[in-house]
């Protein structure tokens, strides 16, 4: 058969099969769409593996949580998200176990890691959408956009809610006149605390709840020595609620000679949240503002927010 085109209208051909075409009984227009044409566009099919505390509580407040297979470790809200398949740490990725699940699309922070683990899993070919993991005001509803463009689904009914309850803050918050200098404690379990810099989630949420973080001059968490934890002065220390249990509660903190040495030891001010709402800045990012404020201020007159669904366990 080389050589021999094959079956079908050749180039002669054409302008006849045109004009036969054109001649055909058609109905006339305008046609009616076809099924297919009029669905919704829709980026995940079905299943979808969702790595990042904050993007999965977007996926559960969008409605999208039936399609969810798996999770990361860190993704413990709703408690819906207890019952799926757990994939272990974000930071320390299974490409090969995401990878069996055969999911349709993978939500992915851009905190995820190793690099080289998130390379093979992108090697797969399987559908992948990474978010940045932003922190402050607008980053909720940027993460609730961004997780509902790779689901083809409208977040911003959800993300104007969002908004309009960290707004609601705004002011009672501007007209404090105290604010406490604030050291994030993430962990004490080397002895010497380790504490949050300038550009975390930690230092942002201080920020958000009228405090201040003492440490300025380096980014991300470093240990902490007792001279640098005297010249810091902080009134609070602030620790996530799980830490805080691990490192024996507030006597066995307040003993730890870098931090004994401080007003808020002497005060015996230390004041612990949950992680996921303190520090995630996903749809519970107002709610978790006010919580903090509460500890924080706790003779502030701050307004209740309302209840939402994406609030409740």
């Amino acid at each position: 058969m080389t050589g021999q085109r094959p079956h079908g209208i050749g180039r002669r051909g054409l302008p006849a099969a045109a004009a036969a075409w054109t001649a055909l009984p058609w109905p006339p227009l305008p046609w009616p769409p076809l099924p297919w044409a009029t669905r919704p566009a829709r980026a995940a099919a079905g299943r979808v593996v969702c790595i990042g505390a904050a993007l999965t509580e977007c996926v559960f407040a969008l409605g999208e949580g039936p399609h969810l297979v798996a999770r990361d470790s860190s993704s413990r809200f709703p408690a819906a998200a207890l019952a799926l398949p757990d994939i272990g740490y974000m930071r320390a990725l299974p490409p090969e176990g995401i990878a069996s699940l055969s999911p349709d699309l993978v939500i992915l922070s851009e905190e995820a890691g190793p690099a080289e683990a998130v390379a093979v899993l992108r090697a797969t070919g399987l559908p992948m959408r990474t978010l940045p993991d932003g922190a402050g005001p607008g980053a909720a509803e940027a993460k609730l956009r961004g997780v509902g463009a790779a689901l083809g689904r409208d977040a911003e009914p959800v993300a104007r809610q969002v908004a309009a309850d960290w707004a609601m803050l705004d002011a009672p918050l501007a007209g404090l006149r105290a604010r406490p200098r604030v050291l994030f404690v993430l962990s004490l379990a080397r002895g010497a605390p380790l504490v949050s810099g300038e550009g975390t989630h930690a230092d942002a949420a201080i920020a958000a709840a009228g405090g201040v973080n003492p440490v300025r001059g380096w980014r991300g968490y470093r240990p902490l020595s007792a001279e640098s934890a005297a010249t810091l002065a902080p009134d609070v220390i602030l620790m996530m609620d799980f830490a805080l249990q691990e490192a024996g509660g507030a006597a066995a903190v307040f003993a730890t000679p870098a931090l004994a040495v401080t007003p808020a030891a002497r005060a015996g001010r230390v004041v612990a949240l949950d992680g996921g709402l303190m520090l995630g800045f996903g749809p519970r990012a107002a709610h978790g503002r006010r919580a903090l404020a509460a500890l924080l201020h706790p003779d502030a007159a701050l307004p209740p927010l309302p209840e939402r669904p994406w609030t409740a366990a």
